[in-house]
């Protein structure tokens, strides 16, 4: 076993208790506002001129990601531009270098896009992260209105660059995509691409809408026709030069023209094989099992995860996808439009056969979405616990009355939402009012990541606003309880291994499973660690690893409150 990569003493397990951080306000919170401080002064722009463009109000996302390996995480975040009667003009997206100095405050962001080269020069919606070319650093999928960029990590040549090599591999878009993901479907040791598209909209071809009072107002996403999700497989290769097939056809995955806005991989009938849940927008959504022959076959509405309970198709911008119920399969919650309700789909699935039942109103959460539209959405353990809280970022996409009536320039925005997994097999209560002032603070907020920023063993929060700032929030609640971080590599000198699943095993017999996985939200990504909080636990019993290619080993680890690097092939069979 590798040694851990850094061991963090918690003030708590030192017998004392430690000054609870406060918000701007002064008060206790569960999470802190950190942007100002920490460097990070990106602002979003949507080019909105009061033409009401279609495109303008769905973006964009961002990500957590380790793009120089040097053991915490930087930021990207996908940037808007000007938009035009021909064309929409970029204004270039952002790396920011994480720069801290090892304490918990210290957090500092330094503006690097120009030195990495890579700004660009698109109408940007999300990012997906993923080491395409096997040569141990995160590269970058960056989606856009318009032409796609697939940036190539240069860190294995001795600096902190990108280069464009979106030609080079075959994996450009020039529609309008939105949310994409890195799996390896043929378990050959190289990550492919699935990448949702949205709809066949120009602004030459923009349509005048209204609302039900008459105004002007944003189109909805029927009002133009759907546009296919692509799958690119990688064809792998020596030299470090991988390039890309499309093989949307011959795995069956164009077959569906849905209007997706999020997706996200996970094996949800634990065959062993990477399946695709995508997202859409007032159609049903997809489920794509894999069937471990090259092709997929879509099985949403057998399963029962296609439409609500009332049979409804619904708007289905962000996804997320985890265990929330602590029965070891992959869950799903999905975020919808004002007046719908979020939707939880429990797996519920025996025997090889995936089923999913519509949880929602048992576990509390349907009520307290009713008056939001959601968007970016997480599973993630904010406190510790060994529960997967659920945290939903809000937004509206057509001008809410009340705020028009009040002469809001931009009347979309609406405060963010955090509930807590009470356990009772996944019942939510919304502690958002004690999550601190920024969850207060209504903005119209787009995109989620969860992440350790400061590495001090909780979860913290990247949030990216349509035309506003994005959000810093360093956790402030789970040092409370012990914790164990894992990163699942193929080698030594390899990077994080997406879709690889640990299960870890408490001494009172308690098993907690997470995946190994940068996607989910809407249009962002995530950091690849596997975080597990133990609550009042101070061991582990033992932890397997269920890798893709089909092996499963076992490490007992030494310790907890640690990260620990877990290579393959290096613990017993």
């Amino acid at each position: 076993m590798h040694p851990c990569l850094r061991l963090l003493c918690l003030p708590a397990l030192l017998g004392c208790s430690p000054e609870p951080a406060r918000d701007a306000g002064g008060r206790a919170a569960l999470f802190v506002d950190r942007t100002g401080e920490s460097g990070l002064d990106f602002v979003h722009s949507n080019g909105m001129s009061g033409q009401l463009y279609f495109v303008e109000m769905m973006g964009a996302g961002g990500a957590l990601v380790d793009v120089d390996n040097d053991g915490d995480l930087d930021v990207f975040l996908v940037q808007g531009g000007a938009l035009g009667p021909e064309r929409p003009v970029g204004l270039g997206d952002r790396l920011y270098r994480n720069d801290r100095d090892g304490s918990p405050a210290g957090i500092a962001f330094t503006d690097v896009s120009s030195a990495a080269g890579i700004a660009g020069d698109g109408y940007g919606m999300g990012v997906a992260v993923g080491d395409y070319d096997n040569d141990g650093w995160p590269d970058l999928y960056v989606t856009n209105f318009g032409p796609n960029r697939l940036w190539r990590n240069l860190g294995a040549e001795g600096t902190l660059a990108f280069e464009d090599v979106t030609a080079e591999t075959g994996t450009d878009e020039p529609g309008w995509s939105t949310s994409a993901t890195f799996l390896d479907f043929d378990r050959d040791g190289w990550l492919d691409l699935y990448v949702a598209s949205y709809v066949d909209y120009s602004l030459a071809r923009d349509v005048a809408c209204r609302s039900p009072t008459g105004l002007r107002d944003y189109c909805g996403p029927l009002t133009y026709e759907a546009r296919r999700d692509r799958l690119f497989r990688n064809l792998g290769g020596e030299g470090g030069r991988p390039r890309f097939e499309d093989v949307s056809r011959a795995t069956g995955v164009q077959g569906e023209s849905e209007r997706g806005l999020g997706v996200v991989s996970a094996d949800f009938d634990a065959d062993g094989w990477p399946d695709l849940y995508v997202g859409n927008d007032m159609t049903r959504n997809l489920l794509w099992l894999n069937r471990g022959d090259g092709a997929f076959s879509e099985e949403a509405l057998l399963a029962g995860a296609a439409v609500n309970r009332q049979g409804k198709a619904e708007a289905s911008m962000g996804i997320a996808a985890g265990d929330f119920d602590g029965d070891g399969d992959e869950d799903l919650f999905v975020t919808h439009l004002r007046l719908e309700t979020n939707t939880l789909y429990r797996n519920v699935g025996v025997e090889g056969r995936v089923m999913f039942e519509d949880a929602t109103t048992a576990a509390r959460l349907g009520a307290g979405s009713l008056e939001s539209t959601a968007f970016g959405t997480l599973l993630f353990d904010f406190d510790n616990d060994g529960a997967l809280d659920v945290l939903v970022v809000n937004g509206a996409v057509t001008a809410v009355e009340t705020l028009v009536a009040a002469g809001d320039p931009f009347p979309l925005h609406q405060p963010n939402q955090l509930f807590r997994n009470a356990g009772n097999g996944g019942v939510f209560e919304d502690v958002s009012a004690a999550a601190g002032s920024a969850f207060e603070r209504s903005e119209v907020s787009r995109g989620a990541a969860a992440g350790d920023v400061d590495n001090d063993g909780d979860l913290d929060l990247l949030i990216t606003n349509n035309n506003g700032p994005a959000r810093l929030l360093i956790n402030n609640a789970g040092g409370r309880r012990h914790w164990l971080g894992l990163r699942l590599l193929r080698d030594p000198a390899g990077w994080d291994v997406l879709g690889a699943r640990a299960t870890v095993v408490l001494p009172d017999g308690r098993s907690l499973v997470r995946r190994s996985r940068t996607d989910g939200s809407y249009c962002s990504a995530g950091d690849p660690r596997l975080h597990f909080g133990l609550g009042d636990a101070t061991s582990v019993t033992e932890v397997r690893v269920d890798w893709p290619d089909g092996s499963r080993e076992s490490w007992i680890p030494e310790g907890v409150d640690r990260y620990l690097t877990l290579v393959r092939g290096e613990g017993r069979r």
